[in-house]
């Protein structure tokens, strides 16, 4: 992760200060509990209160933890050095370093996926917005880049906002998936600590006791995390990939806006680049990076080790904080998108009417043609499109094989757009009325 493409707020949640607070936190609420069972003295778990207004410095841990080579330690020592040593005494009563290490990981993911959904929600928006000023605003589909059939804009839109829309309620899920704790000490057998101390602790951090942990909170659940993440990027990188072709100096039937003064070349004054987008495809890579490294740490050795460490301290921040500033982009690039609907429509009848050529088969088909030789007539007025520049229409017209089945009415009725749009509204009322399934 750089600053240049990390927001403030997400960045906030994977400060070494944030981590330490909820560090002490876990601390405290677990001495609460123990006091409630009356595992240690009342007073012992009040005097570690005293610490909650505290600024844990963080460069006296990290001198402690050179010496110690151990952080959770380190961070004990600084905490005895504000309460004493002798209340300090019961601190981390039965507990072991994953138990602080992985219910934190999980608050700060939660609190993370709590501020992704609302960057979806944000987007979710735009797009929808957008699909409805361009609902009706015709161009051309394509497969393969070639031109297929007439969509619209609008349904463009909306195919993205649904594919958003199963985006945030993946979110939510991983977001439920990954929002465990575990207070539940050396291998998880809670020898030494009352599984009262970790209902105790998850329920004041929004979390639920992990049903079953090694010394470890189980790693499947983060990989679902990350993979759900790696999705959403996709998604993104799919709407990027639709605007930068749409910007094309060939097609150019839309573009990101160029605000007063921006420069597009340091070279050529007259360009004007799809740079956002073509950087949200590079984002998309950075947080899909994470994924495999995520699945990898599944497999650990026995009830634990320590080979997922290192890989969750960069994937962790990196991913949530590329894809929080990549999400924001995406919704600024899809507000103030500028559409050209006539170029468009100039697009779509470059090829003169070639575009209907599947209602021309069908009509031929039910008019009692084999479906083989309605398609060869078809194609091989079509090629004259393609290779000579003629006008579809006017080849059919022509034909007097394809005028033996189809009256002139029939074939021009054939190249009426609105066949094209006339479930429109039923696509968008399936995309915006209907209400998504959003059970965990």
């Amino acid at each position: 992760m750089i600053p240049r493409y990390a927001r403030p707020e997400m960045t906030a949640i994977w400060d070494p200060a944030t981590k330490f607070r909820i560090w002490y936190e876990i601390e405290a609420h677990a001495c609460d509990a123990m006091a409630d069972l009356g595992v240690i003295p009342r007073e012992n778990a009040e005097a570690v209160w005293k610490a909650k207004d505290v600024e844990f410095d963080v460069a006296r841990i990290d001198e402690i933890e050179a010496v110690t080579k151990h952080d959770v330690i380190a961070f004990l020592t600084h905490l005895a050095e504000h309460i004493g040593s002798d209340q300090a005494r019961f601190v981390h009563q039965g507990m072991t370093s994953s138990d602080v290490l992985d219910t934190t990981f999980n608050v700060q993911l939660v609190r993370a996926a709590d501020i992704l959904i609302a960057d979806l929600d944000r987007l979710l928006e735009a797009l929808k917005r957008r699909a409805y000023e361009h609902k009706d605003t015709v161009r051309i589909g394509r497969s393969h880049g070639i031109h297929a059939e007439p969509t619209t804009m609008g349904l463009t839109f909306a195919r993205f906002y649904a594919e958003m829309d199963r985006n945030r309620n993946r979110l939510e899920k991983a977001r439920w998936e990954v929002a465990t704790g575990a207070i539940s000490g050396a291998v998880g057998t809670f020898a030494n600590i009352d599984p009262a101390v970790e209902a105790h602790v998850c329920g004041k951090l929004g979390l639920r006791p992990e049903p079953i942990s090694t010394q470890v909170i189980p790693r499947d659940r983060h990989a679902m995390f990350f993979a759900t993440l790696g999705v959403v990027a996709s998604s993104i990188e799919n709407i990027a990939t639709e605007i930068r072709h749409m910007q094309r100096t060939e097609v150019l039937e839309a573009e990101e806006f160029f605000s007063k003064g921006q420069k597009g070349s340091s070279a050529m004054p007259h360009k004007r680049n799809p740079v956002l987008t073509e950087n949200l495809t590079g984002l998309a890579r950075l947080v899909r990076s994470a994924v495999t490294p995520a699945l990898e740490n599944v497999a650990l050795w026995h009830e634990r080790d320590i080979s997922h460490s290192s890989v969750e301290r960069g994937i962790g921040p990196d991913a949530t904080i590329h894809l929080d500033f990549a999400l924001n982009r995406l919704a600024g690039v899809i507000d103030k998108l500028v559409v050209y609907p006539q170029a468009m429509l100039d697009n779509m009848n470059r090829f003169r009417g070639l575009v209907m050529s599947q209602r021309v088969l069908l009509a031929l088909t039910q008019a009692g043609v084999s479906r083989e030789d309605a398609y060869a007539l078809v194609q091989r007025n079509a090629m004259k499109v393609w290779e000579q520049g003629a006008d579809f229409r006017t080849e059919l017209l022509a034909d007097p094989d394809v005028t033996a089945a189809l009256t002139p009415e029939q074939i021009e009725e054939k190249f009426d757009l609105g066949y094209h749009t006339k479930h429109v509204d039923t696509i968008f009322a399936r995309v915006f009325e209907a209400q998504p399934n959003r059970e965990i």
